[in-house]
């Protein structure tokens, strides 16, 4: 297991004003994005943990890594011939995640969930990076508990039971209905890959500010 603590992140307005894509009054949203880094810099402070799994059994729709057993058949099609994984949590942190705005300040409120999103994908793409160098990795796809149906929600305690104890790593905690907290936290598991993969390719739902790959219904066949 390894926590990654210093994560270099320093937000610009423009990052924050393209993640909230905004198309009127964008100098008013650019003043109160570049007030709200100003409070928000020295508290940014996201971390991340991940340890390395290896697979000890495979059947047909489960997975056993160190010990701990998945069952989706999504994630076994995916893992058919992967031996190590990368199971983790990153989050925006315990500090950033505390910041709040005036009750019924609705633009300053998104603004700042869009710095909180900002930092968080900054930590993620930092993880995939320090991944991809220590271990010498080529091609890592990313599957997340409760992105699809096929691998769902419930099994996040056994991905935090994979990790280690996720709340005295780096803060995070689930709650009873398999939630994150802090909000702005992402829990997932890295895979190498030759063909890249991501859940938005099986996810058809429309208009979703995170999607990362076009919905592809052919793909979905599959892992039927």
């Amino acid at each position: 297991m390894e926590i990654l603590s210093d994560i270099p992140v320093n937000l610009e307005p423009a990052q924050v004003l393209e993640r909230i894509q905004v198309r009127k009054d964008k100098h008013h949203i650019g003043d109160i994005i570049r007030e709200l880094l100003t409070i928000t810099h020295p508290l940014t402070h996201p971390k991340a943990v991940y340890e390395v799994g290896y697979i000890d059994h495979k059947n047909h729709e489960t997975v056993t890594i160190n010990g701990v057993c998945f069952t989706s058949r999504l994630l076994r099609v995916n893992l058919d011939k992967v031996e190590r994984v990368f199971p983790y949590v990153v989050t925006c942190g315990r500090e950033l995640n505390e910041v709040t705005t005036p009750p019924g300040d609705f633009m300053r409120s998104y603004c700042l969930d869009a710095i909180k999103e900002t930092a968080l994908r900054a930590a993620f793409k930092h993880l995939r990076e320090h991944l991809t160098a220590k271990y010498h990795l080529g091609r890592l796809s990313t599957m997340t508990p409760g992105s699809l149906n096929s691998w769902p929600i419930d099994q996040q305690p056994a991905l935090f039971r994979l990790i280690g104890d996720v709340t005295n790593l780096i803060g995070v905690r689930l709650t009873s209905a398999y939630l994150m907290v802090p909000v702005k936290s992402v829990s997932g598991m890295f895979f190498p890959t030759e063909i890249n993969f991501e859940s938005c390719q099986l996810c058809p739902r429309e208009g979703c500010p995170s999607r990362r790959a076009a919905y592809d219904a052919d793909l979905t066949l599959k892992y039927r």
